[in-house]
This record gives C-alpha cells, structure tokens and sequence, in this order.
C-alpha cells in the first residue's frame, strides 16, 4: 500500500467521520448516508477513496453491502488505529455522530426502515 494514497484518504473530515462510525460497527451504505446526513453519490465517493487505500473493506448481505474497518492496515500503519481510536473521537462532529449512531442503534431501526423513509431521532416524532 502507498503511504501517500493513505494519507489522502485520511485528510478528509467526511472520511474520517466514516471511520469513526465503523469503529466497532458494521455499517450499510444507507446507514453511513443517515448518520452522517450525505447523499448516496457522496457516501460512495468516500468509500471508494477508502477502500482503495485499503482502510475499509466490504462484503454483501442480501441487497446491502456492509463496510467495515480493514484492521489489517493498521498492521502495516498503526498509525491508522491511532486516528480511529484516539483522534477522530475528539473531533466535535465525530462527537455529534457517534451520538447519533447509539440513538440509531438502541432505536432498532435497520436498512429497510431507512429505506421506506423512518429514521427520525427528534423528540417530536
């Protein structure tokens, strides 16, 4: 793997949001699009420069495709776990989006509800 490519991946705050998010989670295109508010095209974007650097990997289930953090680079860079673990936490939207992703959830929404348009954390739904 190229240093560099993985630096650019990393220098992205959307794509460090998307890391935050799957530390620990396996997540559905759809849910990464509701948690952290981006549209489909953009979502797909920052995948694809972070799967190219190696930094999330993916695997089907049914009509889903789930994304998860390949921890074998962080083998390679540990500098990598660094980031998810200790950084990107720190940042104020990371705060925002973990938040956020346990309201998601404890709610016990799935892909299927987002996709029909349910999704809503607000206190007045």
């Amino acid at each position: 793997m190229d240093l560099i490519q993985v630096l650019k991946a990393l220098s992205d705050e959307t794509r460090l949001r998307i890391i935050n998010i799957l530390k620990g989670n396996d997540l559905c295109v759809c849910e990464i699009e509701f948690l952290l508010g981006i549209n489909q095209s953009n979502a797909s974007r920052h995948l694809n420069r972070l799967l190219s650097a190696k930094i999330v990997k993916y695997y089907k289930k049914a009509q889903y495709v789930y994304y998860e953090i390949n921890w074998d680079i962080t083998l390679e860079y540990p500098f990598i776990k660094e980031i998810i673990d200790n950084e990107a936490p720190k940042l104020n939207q990371c705060i925002i989006d973990n938040e956020k992703l346990k309201k998601y959830k404890s709610s016990g929404l799935n892909c299927d509800d987002l996709k029909k348009g349910n999704g809503c954390f607000c206190d007045e739904c």
